[in-house]
């Protein structure tokens, strides 16, 4: 899409400066290419995660581990070999953390040496335990993403930058980038190898299926969508904290950072609500996933090292939203686009429709009632052909650029031809001043 070459510039132009700044010796330069600044953090919680995610190592091999992780980052040379990919170059070389995480003050050693007990904790506890009842999946998802938010807002103030939220909206933050992650990734964890990993409550899925896995059969399609939309409602509820978590936040990079993961999310579960596809494993926005790993984008020195870590899928849509998520205009905007779209796929016949729409009214009232919304102009690519009627349709009043616009490039091919050209004129301009 033509809207991508503007903000793919502007982030390889900013990548190249920041890898200018990546410090010479080996364990810190080893965590700077990986994820930068908060990367200590981040690295940690990562490497417990992935012994968490790797279902060939045993129990009572993984249970001591998560355990005892916190203490492990105060040793040089442990680390243990578990993983793929990246992930597992990651816990290879995982003495490059702690030798990193042991120059750090004071402050943020404690900081992150807490959540990573607590944290892993959490994790031991569910090998064991299935998520049953919501307030379990609530509990899982605590720990494994609320915690985050908790340890985030301790290191932000120890930065000095902004003040301690409160533990509620934190938890919030963490919960709803969670469970958008969850809803979409049913398929993929579902067919996990050697084991199946699950996480969608039984309270929930036991109303439409005898087991889990049921959903992802045709058959089944009905009821597996009933499902689906239920957990969506279940995630909405925690959006109105996420959005005054938000709009506390005083410095602008620390904003972007927390902004940009909740903006994907939103748009994540717009794309999954009522949607089949969610169970034949193809539901994505376009050339952009939501993954956890993308609260870390904005503490990377480089982009494209981000990308080779986490994959291309974040390419497109991803760098408009980088680009143009600056302020909390721009988020109730997005917040508000969504939350239409999401409006216009509730279908009555749903079990949960009424619960839905409240839940999105009150959304939508927030955003209105923030008096932001004809304060922004940003567009972005459709991903949703039929919003643009549907906005025509219901909110006629909005005269602000949307979010979401019209399906269909509407570009001539003088214009393609020009943008090209600039281009290529652009990098031989680099390559030329690299020589």
């Amino acid at each position: 899409h033509p809207e991508d070459i503007y903000p793919l510039l502007k982030l390889k132009v900013a990548a190249q400066y920041a890898e200018k700044q990546i410090p010479s010796q080996p364990h810190w330069a080893f965590c700077y290419i990986m994820l930068h600044k908060i990367c200590i953090f981040y690295l940690v919680l990562r490497a417990l995660d992935t012994v968490e995610d790797d279902t060939s190592v045993a129990t009572e091999v993984k249970v001591p581990i998560l355990m005892s992780f916190h203490r492990h980052v105060y040793d040089r040379e442990w680390h243990f070999s578990c993983g793929t990919k990246d992930y597992k170059v990651l816990m290879d070389q995982f003495h490059h953390v702690s030798t990193a995480f042991l120059e750090l003050g004071k402050q943020y050693k404690e900081a992150i040496e807490d959540i990573t007990m607590r944290m892993g904790a959490g994790m031991a506890k569910f090998i064991y335990k299935e998520v049953e009842s919501i307030d379990d999946y609530d509990e899982y998802c605590h720990h494994v993403a609320g915690l985050v938010g908790l340890g985030l807002s301790k290191l932000f103030h120890a930065s000095g930058k902004e003040d301690v939220a409160s533990d509620s909206l934190c938890n919030s933050m963490g919960l709803f980038l969670q469970k958008t992650n969850i809803i979409r990734d049913y398929l993929e964890d579902i067919n996990e190898v050697p084991k199946c990993r699950m996480f969608w409550p039984r309270q929930i899925w036991s109303k439409y299926v005898d087991k889990l896995e049921d959903l992802k059969y045709e058959e089944n399609s009905v009821k597996a969508v009933q499902c689906l939309n239920e957990m969506v409602t279940n995630a909405l509820s925690h959006i109105e904290d996420c959005l005054t978590f938000l709009s506390t936040l005083r410095d602008p990079a620390i904003f972007r950072f927390c902004a940009i993961p909740q903006v994907m999310a939103i748009g994540t579960l717009a794309k999954c609500y009522n949607n089949i596809e969610v169970f034949r494993g193809v539901v994505k926005m376009r050339r952009a996933s939501l993954s956890f790993n993308f609260v870390a984008i904005f503490s990377l020195p480089s982009y494209w090292q981000l990308l080779r870590f986490l994959g291309s899928s974040f390419l497109g849509l991803t760098t408009q939203v980088i680009d143009r998520t600056r302020n909390m205009a721009d988020v109730y905007g997005a917040f508000f686009d969504f939350s239409c779209i999401l409006k216009s796929k509730v279908e009555f016949k749903d079990p949960h429709v009424a619960k839905t729409l409240k839940r999105l009214e009150v959304i939508l009232r927030t955003c209105k009632n923030s008096g932001t919304l004809n304060k922004r102009y940003v567009t972005y690519p459709s991903i949703f052909p039929k919003f643009y009627e549907y906005q025509l349709m219901h909110l006629p009043m909005i005269t602000r650029k949307s979010f979401v616009i019209k399906s269909g490039p509407n570009y001539n091919s003088t214009f393609v031809v020009v943008l090209v050209v600039l281009v290529a004129i652009l990098l031989g301009y680099q390559s030329g001043n690299r020589i």
